[in-house]
């Protein structure tokens, strides 16, 4: 039961992580497709996609568990 609830929990934290950067991601996107020209190919916007990072394990500014200082309990990583 406690290894199960584990998991659970670290899966939680890590999906907010996902979630997370798919949001900013998106939000990134939309920025940068106004700015734009109305005739930009489509390559523009292939390139904009192709740019964003995909790896929320690599990005800091994330509020899952890692981000968070400790404060005396047990860390899950």
């Amino acid at each position: 039961s406690r290894r199960e609830a584990v998991r659970v929990i670290v899966n939680a934290l890590q999906g907010q992580d996902r979630i997370e950067q798919r949001c900013q991601n998106m939000a990134l996107a939309v920025r940068q497709f106004a700015l734009l020209p109305p005739t930009a190919p489509d390559s523009d916007y292939d390139e904009i996609w192709s740019n964003l990072v995909l790896d929320e394990l690599r990005v800091p500014g994330l509020s899952g568990v890692a981000a968070t200082p400790s404060n005396g309990d047990v860390d899950l990583f």
